[in-house]
């Protein structure tokens, strides 16, 4: 009994950081220093890629839940290596018709490296864009009442 409870805490310490993140129109639950296999991204080995998307970050004790995404959350990724998933058979028959067709699938993949998922702010980024809204705003109001 002592072996499945140190399982069972050992566990739970392995998984105090995950993200859930969307990345190619599916969500992967993703934890730091794990490969995981996605539909194929333009990218090269060995490039960083940064998701956005992130949809809900553990992280000890706190969890946050986006509204969709989390604010300032992002997933770094590494890209290993780009292959091909096993092949997949499509078979088509119409009975009593003599028709039959068969194809075949393999999925382009991309394998990924989960580098680090944080939490930040990005404050001086958005304060700069409202800035340059304000001006554009008066000038254009400025013509449009003359």
């Amino acid at each position: 009994m002592t072996n499945s409870k140190n399982s069972i805490n050992n566990s739970s310490k392995s998984n105090e950081l995950y993200a859930i993140a969307e990345t190619s129109g599916q969500q992967f639950w993703f934890e730091v220093d794990r490969y995981y296999d996605i539909d194929r991204l333009n990218a090269k080995e060995k490039d960083k890629i940064t998701l956005e998307k992130v949809l809900l970050l553990k992280d000890k004790d706190s969890i946050s839940v986006g509204k969709p995404y989390v604010k300032d959350a992002k997933v770094e990724l590494e890209v290993v290596s780009h292959k091909r998933d096993k092949k997949i058979l499509v078979y088509k028959m119409r009975p009593k018709k003599k028709t039959r067709r068969k194809m075949g699938h393999r999925q382009e993949l991309t394998r990924v490296m989960v580098k680090s998922i944080t939490i930040g702010k990005s404050a001086p980024k958005s304060s700069s864009k409202k800035e340059t809204v304000k001006k554009e705003t008066k000038p254009k109001s400025e013509k449009s009442t003359n």
